[in-house]
């Protein structure tokens, strides 16, 4: 039985292969054997010294190819000599390139640009004009355009010509004179038209494009909408600058929703296991200075409700279940209020319905709960010693402030983010802690209050 290996498995090998005696043409040869990506992992293994040997045996076509795979290209690029630097990122394709200049200092940078190929340069700057937010600084010049003048014979000869930089060909884009988009054509239906037929016979009008400016939390619903291999990208003028590919999607995604989910945790922004403590320590601390006042204000409001807790102490054991069931379920409403509105097309009709949905099903598990609670802590409290009716008085309070406190959660986690977006800013940084903590609040007023309104005031057990 063949061995099926792992990507630990192979890059030990490519690390073992780095570190021999082979001379530069057979540690190429059989370095290029393997996958570009087994490669960039096996760089983590090595030092810098056995990883500045692997640049000089690699050509900087290949180098590029890895490096695009690695998570510390811009690492590894600083190691380079400023020759190598200039050949590898004008191998490498130009928004990965521009993710490592960005990160470089402005002097370096300047001088990068400056030894660049014009061509790879006029792509660089063009890429950098965009906001890190905006679309256009994701999107690649890796895609054919013809001319929509041209005939079916004409534009398979451009589409030879331009497929020699360009490898991009499953779908061809069509452009006018001005570079203006006016549609696009399936590889396919070029490869079998007749000699004779119209570009605009075989072309389609109404494909999917984005414009460049845009942000690129608004265009990640509408590209994954289509299931296109690439969209376009224009300009404010309408011309065709770049495009949008399957594979850079994914990394915005994927960016996207790291972003998010980081703001869910209350982090100014991602981390990574090799970031500085003190960079960790600045993007967590301000979240981490709201949430203490926040935190000092339920504080406050449980220290209204001293002279009930004095008179009632048995009530002070069952806070923490009514504040963390209240946190759950708001939680639980935030994930689902934040994907829904992950969809910029939704309606503030199903705005509402959402919240009322919510509210149904807090209110749903609530009562379940609450009833649960009810017959479990009045029959504990009975084995206590209590009796009956103390016992259950208790437990009845217990579990309709469990109710109340579930059904306002599940509300705030769904009117709060929707709120954070009609104000302009994203609903993700209604995070977790932020809705537990105000969770919190509403859960000690709904248990203090009702057990003031209930046990003492109706029932008078004190």
């Amino acid at each position: 039985m063949n061995e099926i290996k792992t990507l630990n498995d192979y890059s030990a090998e490519i690390a073992e292969t780095i570190r021999s005696s082979l001379t530069p043409k057979s540690m190429q040869e059989k370095l290029l054997s393997y996958h570009e990506n087994d490669i960039a992992f096996a760089l983590t293994l090595l030092t810098k010294e056995e990883r500045r040997k692997l640049y000089k045996i690699l050509d900087s076509e290949s180098l590029a190819d890895i490096l695009e795979y690695s998570e510390h290209t811009s690492e590894y690029v600083q190691e380079l000599s400023i020759c190598k630097k200039v050949e590898v990122l004008s191998r490498m394709e130009t928004p990965d390139a521009v993710d490592v200049l960005r990160q470089l200092e402005k002097e370096e940078r300047e001088t990068l640009i400056d030894l660049l190929n014009p061509e790879v340069r006029s792509e660089v700057k063009l890429l950098s004009s965009f906001d890190e937010e905006e679309i256009g600084s994701k999107m690649s010049t890796n895609y054919i355009a013809v001319s929509d003048s041209a005939s079916v014979k004409e534009a398979m000869s451009e589409l030879v010509r331009q497929a020699a930089e360009n490898d991009n060909i499953s779908t061809i884009y069509v452009v006018d004179k001005n570079r203006t988009f006016y549609g696009a054509i399936d590889l396919k239906d070029l490869i079998i038209a007749r000699e004779g037929t119209s570009l605009k016979g075989i072309m389609t009008c109404s494909y999917p494009y984005v414009y460049a400016r845009s942000s690129i939390e608004d265009c990640i619903p509408q590209l994954m909408d289509y299931s296109e291999d690439s969209v376009p990208v224009l300009d404010d003028e309408n011309k065709l600058i770049g495009v949008i590919t399957s594979h850079d999607l994914m990394e915005v995604v994927e960016d996207e929703l790291n972003e998010d989910y980081a703001k869910l945790a209350g982090l100014a922004s991602e981390e990574d296991l090799e970031e500085p403590i003190r960079l960790s320590v600045k993007k967590r601390l301000p979240w981490l200075c709201i949430l203490l006042v926040m935190g000092l204000g339920v504080s406050a409001t449980v220290g209204l409700f001293e002279s009930i807790v004095a008179q009632l102490p048995v009530i002070m054991c069952f806070q923490s279940l009514i504040l963390d069931m209240a946190g759950n379920v708001g939680t639980q409403s935030l994930a689902v209020a934040i994907r829904v509105l992950m969809d910029k097309q939704i309606s503030g009709k199903q705005k509402i319905t959402l919240v009322f949905k919510e509210a149904r099903v807090g209110l749903a598990n609530g009562m379940i709960l609450g009833i649960l609670s009810f017959v479990v802590i009045g029959g504990y409290l009975c084995l206590k010693g209590n009796t009956a009716l103390f016992a259950f008085a208790v437990s009845g309070c217990l579990g309709s402030a469990m109710v109340l406190a579930m059904l306002i959660s599940s509300m705030s986690g769904t009117v709060i983010p929707i709120f954070f977006q009609k104000i302009g800013i994203d609903p993700a940084v209604a995070s977790g802690p932020l809705i537990t903590t105000l969770n919190d609040l509403v859960a000690v007023i709904a248990y203090y209050g009702l057990a003031w309104i209930i046990l003492i005031n109706i029932m008078k057990l004190v």
